[in-house]
């Protein structure tokens, strides 16, 4: 059963801020589907998918939409980090490169996230542990059955965006035309990237007032702390070094940082939301993409630090990629470079050109 209806919603946890919309507003809607089956055995009763789009489809003659374009978001997120000024001014008016009069840009919010199904709408902890696996299937029902769409033109990803698309090159190799991962790698989530995710975890369980899950408030010192660790997780060095100069100015930062995204949190959303990434790891099978990538991490993200040399074991192993890293500077945003289509919105054009039908 599926069907589709409008809602407004959305919030964004590890996205800068969403600032003005991009012009047109975006038409908003639900894809629904009953009895979604995760890749873990468990089974949701009803999947609901949020979804943002804009532009028209376009169909070719056979048919099929042909000028679909799928914007994945990052832990936390919604689509609608993508309607940022950093972003949609860069990328969809008139003449850049996804230009909405020629492009039908399509922004769901993933499984656990935003208006989508999430612990947060009733089952609380309760709600099955779901995996990158069944976020990408999710996608894929919601493209199918609820838009039509069975070809993409491009699939852009950021951060956990990004893992979901190497789990679609594997998965699905002639679904897209085009793949452009920004700000992740292609492996199983280890080290230092998943300490910090663990300590998140633990957080949030450790905090008296979390209850199994069943709190009758926020469990806010276990989400503080949550808070202090996406702050640390998401910024870069040079920029923070030259913009907090004195103890005043961390103090402050850090009290601003609390009061910024601590209201807006569910400790049951973000805890499946973090937790999400355990069955993650595409580097058995990367020899089956085959789609033309361009893949981009910059040098200053905490998240994937380039001198643990990943990136030049899993490049000579995808068939058709670009690989560059965004360098160090003090403009950088650290992980967030993703979202700041300035810095790599070069390396999409190239992209689109190369792989041109």
């Amino acid at each position: 059963m599926r069907r589709l209806l409008s809602a407004v919603c959305g919030f964004a946890l590890l996205a800068l801020s969403s600032g003005a919309l991009a012009q047109p507003a975006p038409v908003e809607g639900d894809f629904r589907t009953a009895d979604f089956a995760l890749a873990g055995g468990q089974r949701l009763g009803e999947l609901r998918l949020h979804y943002r789009t804009l532009g028209e489809p376009r169909r070719g003659a056979d048919g099929r939409v042909e000028n679909a374009v799928l914007l994945l978001h990052g832990t936390g997120g919604t689509g609608a980090q993508f309607l940022s000024p950093q972003f949609a001014g860069e990328l969809f008016g008139p003449g850049q490169p996804l230009d909405t009069a020629r492009y039908y840009i399509i922004m769901p919010d993933n499984l656990g996230h935003g208006g989508s199904s999430k612990p947060s709408d009733g089952l609380r902890a309760r709600f099955p542990e779901y995996g990158y696996a069944d976020m990408v299937e999710a996608q894929r029902r919601l493209l199918t059955e609820g838009l039509g769409v069975d070809r993409l033109r491009l699939i852009l990803g950021t951060s956990m965006g990004c893992m979901h698309i190497f789990v679609w090159g594997e998965t699905h190799p002639d679904f897209a035309d085009a793949l452009m991962p920004l700000a992740c790698q292609p492996t199983a989530i280890v080290g230092r990237n998943r300490l910090w995710r663990t300590m998140l975890r633990n957080a949030i369980r450790s905090d008296p007032a979390w209850r199994g899950g069943d709190y009758a408030e926020q469990p806010r010192e276990g989400l503080r702390e949550a808070v202090d660790l996406l702050v640390l997780a998401g910024g870069a060095a040079m920029p923070l070094q030259r913009d907090l100069a004195t103890q005043e100015a961390v103090d402050a930062y850090a009290a601003a940082q609390q009061a910024r995204r601590l209201p807006a949190l569910d400790a049951n959303d973000l805890w499946h939301q973090v937790n999400a990434s355990h069955d993650y790891d595409p580097s058995a099978r990367l020899e089956a993409i085959t789609a033309p990538v361009t893949w981009i991490n910059s040098a200053d993200d905490f998240i994937n630090p380039p001198e643990l040399g990943l990136s030049e074991q899993f490049v000579p192993r995808i068939a058709d990629v670009r690989y560059r890293l965004i360098p160090n500077s003090v403009e950088g945003k650290g992980h967030g470079t993703h979202t700041w289509a300035t810095f790599w919105k070069d390396d999409l054009v190239e992209l689109l050109a190369r792989s041109e039908r």
